[in-house]
């Protein structure tokens, strides 16, 4: 029971923009999130995945949607690698005056 009001409530909070900050995280932010989960796992009784989980999954959709859409103005920034289940990010390189 109560792992189905972690998933909605607790899950959605911790992974909030999980694309945009947890890559910029420090250690020290990633240590007190895990706390949080821990304590989560504790009061649930089963265990929970990882940040790194969320984080990895959400950013592969996140590009994929991105190389999808030909408006994007990202969309020629992501190559498929060729296993088709990761993306590669081209280097593209700017002059500055």
């Amino acid at each position: 029971m109560l792992v189905n009001f972690y998933t909605p409530i607790i899950e959605s909070i911790l992974t909030s923009s999980i694309t945009v900050w947890f890559a910029a995280a420090t250690t020290r932010d990633e240590t007190k999130l895990q706390r949080v989960i821990h304590s989560a796992e504790k009061v649930i009784g089963c265990s929970l995945p990882s940040l790194q989980d969320p984080y990895v999954s959400r950013t592969r959709r996140r590009a994929a949607r991105i190389a999808a859409d030909p408006s994007h103005p990202g969309d020629k920034l992501f190559q498929p690698l060729p296993s088709g289940q990761s993306w590669a990010l081209v280097h593209h390189y700017t002059a500055h005056c």
